[in-house]
């Protein structure tokens, strides 16, 4: 069982900053396929990012010049750094985590992102 911790999360005016984080278990992370998702009040979850092993990068449109992905292997870590931010982007914000040679997936607990003057 794979446990994922997102952290960084907060209270966050517009046009500001923050860098989430995720911490996974175990000693397979660098075999994961590492995505943010997130889900507002009342909505769906949606795809924010994705990262693979061999760190390449997909974004949804709406977030792929404001938001980016990375991850450290030796820190079994996946970031999301999220600049501009707006009142929209609030959201609480889940980490996925899917092994590429089971496809089983994990999610974290998710970390609250507000976005407000």
């Amino acid at each position: 069982q794979v446990q994922l911790v997102e952290s960084g999360g907060g209270l966050v005016q517009p046009g500001g900053s923050l860098r989430l984080s995720c911490a996974a278990s175990g000693s397979q992370f660098v075999f994961y396929n590492m995505a943010w998702y997130r889900q507002a009040p009342g909505k769906q979850r949606e795809l924010v990012a994705t990262i693979t092993p061999g760190r390449n990068t997909n974004y949804a449109d709406s977030m792929k010049d404001r938001f980016t992905i990375s991850r450290d292997n030796a820190k079994n870590t996946v970031y999301l750094r999220m600049n501009s931010l707006k009142p929209e982007d609030t959201a609480v914000y889940y980490c996925k985590a899917v092994d590429t040679w089971t496809s089983i997936a994990y999610w974290g607990q998710g970390t609250q992102v507000t976005v407000s003057s």
